[in-house]
């Protein structure tokens, strides 16, 4: 599904208006994990109001696609996100990670409306999505699985164990997105675990793999369409990003895994913001 420039004008005008409230409910919260929320906003804005077959209205219907967030510290983003989609009031999260509070830092599944799977021990939410897309193959179903990979978490030998598997199983209905910001909590990925390079390595799991410019949605969405149309396996998209992606203070600083914000900081990250949206009122 190509991308008209209409379109790509209204996904970057929600675009501005999710980073804007990922600043907001890091505030009121006292803290989140805001840099890597800031990095995931592009495609995880094109999925959900461009790709996803969803109806937040009723977030149980069973032909719905699947999204895990296996990079479960991205919870404030995904939360601004569904909410901003229509699964529940915005008001709720002024709330965000207080005692009571259905939406906590690493988002429950059985609380949180339109969460498909309780993540953010790392490493575990590609496994996850893998059962799910062997579960629709199961029932003869045509939803599709999409999950959401750290490069930190790429650390873990789980996430490798679940990509041979999904290609031993020529998961078709499994598309990955890895958010490669580059950072983790202890520093650069390159210092903690090399991981590079990358895009051969999930090349050599089976995965039919892309390595695009994450911040780039014309180009997310001809990745997209290039994996819908692949049935022979899983495909990857490398999401080539910048850690607190608009807020000119937190990108490429790993202080800013997370971090809480002054009202003070808090307008002076929004007013960044604006700048990398200058037609964008």
């Amino acid at each position: 599904m190509s991308l008209t420039e209409q379109e790509h004008k209204e996904l970057r005008k929600i675009a501005k208006k999710i980073r804007k409230e990922i600043v907001d409910v890091t505030q009121w919260s006292g803290g989140a994990h805001i840099g890597g929320s800031l990095s995931m906003t592009d495609f995880m804005v094109v999925l959900y109001w461009k790709y996803l077959r969803i109806d937040p209205k009723n977030p149980n219907w069973e032909e719905r696609d699947r999204l895990v967030l296996s990079k479960g510290h991205g919870g404030v983003g995904h939360a601004v996100i569904l909410a901003n989609r229509g699964y529940f009031d915005f008001e709720v999260l002024k709330d965000f990670n207080q005692f009571g509070c259905a939406y906590g830092m690493h988002l429950d599944s059985r609380k949180a409306i339109g969460v498909e799977a309780s993540t953010g021990s790392m490493g575990h939410g590609l496994s996850q999505a893998l059962g799910m897309a062997l579960g629709a193959r199961a029932l003869k179903k045509e939803w599709r699985v999409y999950a959401v990979v750290g490069d930190g978490e790429c650390n873990e030998g789980s996430i490798w164990e679940a990509a041979m598997a999904a290609n031993h199983y020529k998961m078709g209905n499994l598309i990955g997105f890895l958010d490669r910001n580059h950072m983790m909590i202890d520093g650069p990925t390159e210092s903690v675990m090399s991981l590079e390079p990358l895009d051969k390595k999930w090349e050599a799991f089976g995965w039919y793999t892309q390595l695009i410019d994450g911040h780039d949605m014309p180009k997310i969405c001809e990745a997209i369409d290039k994996a819908l149309a692949y049935n022979d396996g899983p495909s990857m998209i490398i999401c080539d990003t910048v850690k607190g992606k608009g807020v000119d203070f937190m990108e490429g600083n790993p202080a800013w895994h997370y971090g809480g914000l002054s009202a003070e900081l808090a307008e002076k990250a929004k007013a960044s913001i604006d700048k990398m949206y200058p037609d964008i009122p």
